[in-house]
């Protein structure tokens, strides 16, 4: 038997900061950007099965299953991200299984519902570390929710932001983040009544909203802009318009999923207004120094974080071994096939 560690959500939940998250993170592009392995995600949905039998011509209900993998070596770790969301209940539960990248055994499973706003705010951090002017100043956060929480605090351990503007259609939302955004930042932050007040005249601009139509003018984008967009996990996801993809230097998390799922490009794309070789780099590869970043302070550049194994596995290890240090999780057997799988010989 393997003893492996069941890390609940509660239990990991004060384990690290935004700068922890970041630092993780930051490490686990660098190895990509060195050639560590990662693939996209592949999706399969229920609303794509046709009924039968009894129940044939009714829609199938909705809901989605979604996973990605990836090793980081050099931390000595490995492992996926597994969610089911969008199911009756209209929830998500995240799971995240933990290998040691030598021996292939399991260290953990992770409940990874805590811990994804700050190991996807350390992302597009990372991103804003990256490519973002070493002088910006002025943030435009557009989204009020959790992960829009996560990008902003995760930001502010990279740059040292002196303004910050926040806009959703809802006003009260968007009034109520920016509120208690300024209690947690050093910055001044307020809620402005469009997106157009947030952008013009930002250093820099986070997108994190689930909006199938894009949530700011790309030709408002002042030159030496960084934008890191984070809701471009589906071909219908598309923040960003056609001229903010044009005029930047743009840069996925992972290639591949740039014409796979990052709605903006593909849409960009489809419409002719850049081809597939506009992708200037991976994150991996402007962290670890393979492909310049901005290459001049009037580039426009974008972040598209879709998400990856890279930052999920980065963090997850990060949080078992300061689970391990305190004493938390559970403890659990894991039979290796050598003792588990029938019809072995005695």
């Amino acid at each position: 038997m393997t003893e492996a560690l069941y890390l609940t959500s509660e239990e990991v939940s004060d384990l690290a900061e935004p700068g922890a998250y970041v630092d993780a993170v930051r490490e686990g592009y660098r190895q990509r950007g060195d050639g560590a392995p990662a693939r996209p995600r592949t999706r399969l949905s229920r609303s794509n099965l046709s009924r039968s039998g009894p129940d044939s011509g009714r829609s199938a209900p909705g809901g989605m299953l979604t996973g990605y993998t990836a090793i980081l070596p050099e931390t000595g770790a490995m492992g996926g991200y597994m969610y089911a969301a969008g199911f009756g209940r209209g929830d998500a539960w995240f799971l995240t299984p933990v290998f040691d990248a030598e021996s292939g055994e399991p260290l953990a499973v992770v409940d990874g519902a805590a811990m994804n706003p700050y190991k996807t705010g350390a992302t597009g951090a990372v991103g804003v570390d990256a490519l973002a002017r070493e002088d910006a100043t002025d943030l435009a956060v557009i989204g009020s929710g959790t992960q829009a929480r996560g990008q902003a605090l995760a930001a502010a351990t990279v740059r040292d932001w002196e303004r910050v503007e926040v806009y959703s259609p809802t006003k009260a939302h968007r009034e109520t983040f920016a509120g208690r955004l300024n209690e947690r930042l050093d910055a001044t932050v307020a809620a402005v009544a469009s997106s157009a007040a947030a952008v013009e005249g930002a250093d820099a601009v986070i997108t994190a909203t689930t909006a199938s139509e894009p949530v700011f003018d790309g030709s408002l984008l002042s030159p030496g802009t960084h934008v890191t967009a984070v809701g471009q996990y589906d071909p219908e996801k598309r923040e960003l318009d056609g001229e903010t993809v044009r005029r930047a230097r743009y840069v996925p998390d992972l290639r591949e999923r740039a014409t796979l799922d990052a709605g903006s490009f593909v849409a960009a794309v489809e419409a002719g207004v850049v081809d597939e070789s506009h992708v200037h780099a991976e994150l991996g590869d402007v962290v670890a120094g393979v492909e310049p970043g901005r290459e001049s302070p009037e580039d426009v550049t974008v972040f598209d974080s879709g998400g990856t194994a890279i930052e999920t596995i980065a963090a997850a290890y990060m949080l078992y071994e300061r689970a391990r240090e305190r004493g938390r999780g559970t403890t659990i057997d894991v039979a290796p096939a050598s003792e588990a799988m029938p019809g072995r010989e005695d």
